[in-house]
């Protein structure tokens, strides 16, 4: 039957609800984008004959209204009226960044009732993985300023009790930002509980110093998912120049797991993932090293 003619139990088409409809019914909710902007960089070298070291680094803009005026919060802004998630995320990538055509995904969705003192907003996570080499970064309207923290990360507690069949896995998490100016820290303890086959995740926030809204707990769950993603996909490589020696995608890899990888089986695990070039490193003091690139067709390999 044409769904024209269907009605419903007060004897209304659906062309007849629509134009009916009160919106104003249900009060509505504020919606945001946050972006979790990653890159790794090198850090100062010590020596000119050693590699430089790398660090995982984050983006954060310094809030210069309020809310959380004076602290750091993670670049994003309210999706428009007219505007999709996917579109306000990228958006606010370009007005941050200056740069688009990177790689960026959905991470979650974030609805606590009172995460935002303003209002009731439910703000959309997403993670973007640059290369450092292509950024410009800038701050943006309501910032006073935009900077890059490096991440450590380090894990304080783990705690796993055995219930019958069920069991619950706590573990404390500090993460630590800095740079040459800022140092920000939080400690998040993550309490997974397993029933059968449904999980359910809660995070408690038990330290925040100098991180605007619920956006600590915004960073542990992108690290963690970062990582989890690293070891069986090729994201690693958005964090790559388009030429890279063997070593230096190596040490991306482990500044983003927070651990040392045995060389040969890492060389093995991305075989397939990169292709030879003819060409080689021109760096002083070191002998030459053969540069690499992606290969986008690994998978099919």
């Amino acid at each position: 039957m044409d769904k024209e003619q269907l009605r419903d139990k007060q004897g209304l088409t659906e062309i007849e609800f629509l134009q009916k409809y009160d919106a104003s019914m249900y009060e509505r909710p504020s919606v945001t984008v946050d972006m979790l902007i990653f890159t790794v960089v090198d850090e100062e070298k010590e020596s000119y004959r050693k590699l430089p070291e790398k660090s995982l680094k984050l983006l954060m803009v310094k809030r210069g209204v309020h809310p959380y005026i004076g602290q750091w919060a993670l670049p994003g802004g309210f999706v428009t009226k007219d505007e999709s998630l996917d579109e306000a995320a990228l958006r606010e990538l370009k007005t941050e960044t200056n740069i688009d055509n990177v790689y960026m995904e959905q991470l979650y969705t974030w609805g606590d009732v009172n995460r935002d003192p303003r209002t009731r907003v439910i703000s959309c996570s997403y993670m973007a993985l640059v290369d450092s080499s292509s950024l410009k970064v800038m701050a943006g309207d309501d910032a006073d300023d935009a900077r890059w923290f490096s991440v450590r990360y380090s894990v304080l507690e783990e705690k796993k009790t055995i219930m019958e069949n069920d069991f619950v896995f706590e573990k404390v998490i500090k993460i630590t930002l800095l740079n040459d100016k800022d140092t920000l820290e939080t400690v998040i303890k993550v309490i997974e509980k397993y029933a059968g086959k449904v999980v359910m995740v809660d995070r408690e926030v038990i330290v925040s110093n100098g991180i605007a809204f619920d956006h600590a707990q915004m960073i542990q769950y992108a690290v963690e998912r970062l990582r989890n993603k690293i070891e069986y996909t090729d994201i690693a490589f958005n964090l790559m120049p388009e030429l890279f020696t063997l070593s230096e995608l190596q040490q991306v890899y482990e500044v983003t797991l927070g651990k040392e990888l045995l060389s040969a089986a890492f060389r093995r695990k991305i075989a397939n993932m990169v292709m030879e070039t003819n060409q080689f490193t021109k760096d002083a003091g070191h002998r030459p090293a053969k540069l690499f690139r992606f290969n986008p067709n690994w998978r099919y390999m």
